[in-house]
């Protein structure tokens, strides 16, 4: 089935923060507080009002010492703040830990918003049984796939577009598997962004799209949509800064910098 990119979510002059969706970003832990930063501006740099950074106390800590543009809450107030925010993102960072596993199952399960998983939040979601939110975007890359789908990565990889069919049909979900030609299927619609850089290939790309993706879907888009213009997006923006930077030298933190070029192209 064709499918046509959509325009970027409008701005209508008559607004404020609550105009353009809060993000409650459930991310990091100890030892991976960069997936809770780059995250959470990610989302921030693209649109949407208000981003919470929900964590340990750890993390908050170290986010809050880089930047004074987003809100924080202790991962105790999960179910009394959840269904205030506008889209749930989680698993950035969080880790696999019992604790972890406990935050995802009161954040997953409780949750009535728009939900996009990410990173150990699918390590978790491949082990546990748990009903996922009407609407679940998942954004796996080739190894989580295959956890998810309890197979072997050969396989997600001999043929990916099945794969992110197959756990769409299996999750009742949109899923974004991540590669060199990413996948964004909701079972019956698949849209392939081809970006054509290695600049992507480094830790925290992901953090970066997950982040544009819920930010997307917080200013209103439909869940494909966002999904699939998040893609779009974060694909330009990392060809953007390869060829300002070369692909050696771009990371996280350039590809949400170029971000706003990337828009500038897009709009043209």
């Amino acid at each position: 089935m064709d499918y046509k990119l959509p325009q970027l979510p409008e701005r209508d002059l008559n607004s404020n923060k609550g105009t353009f969706g809060r993000v409650l970003n459930i991310a990091g832990s100890k030892y991976m507080p960069g997936a809770a930063y780059i995250s959470s501006i990610a989302a921030m740099t693209t649109g949407c009002g208000l981003v919470c950074l929900m964590s340990e106390e750890s993390v908050i800590n170290a986010v809050s010492c880089q930047t004074s543009i987003i809100t924080f809450a202790p991962l105790s107030e999960v179910k009394k703040r959840l269904n205030s925010y506008t889209v749930l993102l989680i698993g950035c960072g969080l880790s696999t830990s019992i604790e972890a596993e406990c935050i995802f199952r009161k954040a997953v399960g409780n949750s009535n918003i728009p939900t996009i998983i990410d990173a150990d939040g699918l390590n978790i979601l491949s082990k546990i049984k748990i009903t996922l939110p009407p609407e679940t975007i998942l954004t796996p890359h080739p190894l989580e796939a295959a956890r998810l789908l309890h197979t072997d990565l050969e396989k997600v990889l001999a043929d990916t577009e099945k794969a992110a069919r197959e756990i769409s049909a299996r999750y009742n979900c949109i899923t974004v598997l991540k590669s060199h030609e990413t996948i964004v299927t909701d079972g019956e619609r698949v849209y392939r962004n081809i970006t054509e850089t290695s600049a992507l290939a480094k830790g925290g790309s992901g953090d970066v799209l997950a982040g544009v993706i819920a930010s997307f879907a917080a200013q209103g888009m439909k869940l494909f949509d966002a999904a699939a213009l998040g893609v779009h997006l974060h694909g330009m923006s990392g060809d953007l800064a390869a060829k300002n930077l070369t692909e050696y030298c771009v990371t996280a933190n350039d590809t949400i910098r170029f971000l706003p070029n990337a828009f500038m192209n897009y709009a043209k």
